[in-house]
């Protein structure tokens, strides 16, 4: 007999979401104004993508899109692919992961513990080992493509679907928002997908539309902020260079460029300063968060994610101290 006991979740996707909201006091030590840190690398699979790929199997359930049996397929650089091997396994679907060869070791290792199937796809030609180039991601796609018209598999897509854009309105926007009581002045956000600045922004500007929401983008690769590409770079999960349908241009304040070594050295302080072991990604969002409360929002409460835990990193140059 099923035994329910109050304060026991029933699986690990119910464990998704109501990360902590930190103030990062150290880093922001001496400046004039706070960057306060949405802790999204604590969800079970380490990221922010845990919050779509449970709504995108919900959605996917609901519309009967997905039955008992299905075999689930996306493309990812492994945290949406975490989430989704967390999830199909609760549930009891067969998920099959889509990823180019620059992604770290620990993202393909871990989804397979997790009883992914993982799918590896070479990297272009001209595109450096372990850097993501915009052409890596059209080879994914292709092969995520193929192998759903083979296998009559279900393709669900964190790029189109609605489902990834209202996981952080409904969540992670709502959190950050009740967590500081409403005391944000900006919000700043590095894209891959584009469903985090979304849905985060869109749930802060409708509480409070005078907070301004910036998009932080690769150097080399700020496509919204300069319209040009300039080749692969080392900031893990965005910067690929592409037109991104969740996107309201309209919210957004201004674009901003971080450089690879900004994102790694500001990542690795965050680990030694803060005690926050953390991704690129993140590095790059507290980095553009900084260079902001030294200029123009000076004395600003900027909010940011920290999007994954820097364990997915351990053989990539972020841990070469």
């Amino acid at each position: 007999m099923e035994t329910v006991i109050q304060g026991v979740l029933a699986g690990a996707d119910e464990a998704i979401g109501h990360t902590p909201l930190i103030e990062l006091r150290r880093m922001c030590a001496g400046m004039d104004g706070m960057v306060l840190a949405k802790c999204e690398f604590l969800s079970p699979g380490g990221s922010k993508k845990d919050r779509i790929a449970r709504q995108m199997i919900d959605d996917a359930e609901a519309s009967g899109l997905l039955s008992p049996g299905s075999t689930v397929v996306e493309v990812t650089s492994g945290n949406t692919g975490c989430g989704l091997a967390i999830v199909c396994a609760v549930r009891g679907y067969r998920f099959v992961c889509v990823m180019s060869k620059a992604a770290s070791l620990e993202r393909v290792r871990m989804m397979r513990i997790l009883g992914a199937e993982v799918l590896l796809v070479d990297q272009a030609p001209e595109s450096p080992p372990g850097q993501v180039g915009r052409r890596d991601l059209e080879l994914v796609e292709q092969a995520a493509a193929d192998y759903c018209r083979a296998h009559d598999a279900v393709r669900v897509d964190q790029f189109h679907w609605e489902s990834n854009r209202r996981a952080h309105y409904l969540g992670t926007g709502r959190e950050i928002w009740e967590q500081a009581d409403g005391a944000i002045d900006a919000f700043v956000e590095f894209v891959g997908t584009g469903g985090t600045f979304a849905g985060v922004s869109a749930a802060l500007k409708e509480r409070t539309p005078e907070i301004r929401c910036y998009i932080v983008e690769p150097q080399s690769a700020s496509y919204f902020g300069c319209h040009e590409y300039l080749g692969p770079h080392r900031i893990a999960g965005g910067g690929y260079a592409r037109e991104l349908d969740l996107i309201d241009h309209s919210m957004v304040e201004d674009y901003i460029p971080v450089n690879d070594e900004a994102a790694i050295q500001t990542a690795r302080q965050l680990a030694a300063k803060e005690g926050l072991v953390v991704g690129t990604s993140s590095g790059a969002n507290v980095a553009a968060a900084l260079d902001l409360l030294r200029g123009r929002e000076r004395g600003s409460r900027i909010a940011v994610v920290l999007t994954d835990t820097g364990l997915k990193y351990l053989s990539t140059p972020l841990f070469d101290v």
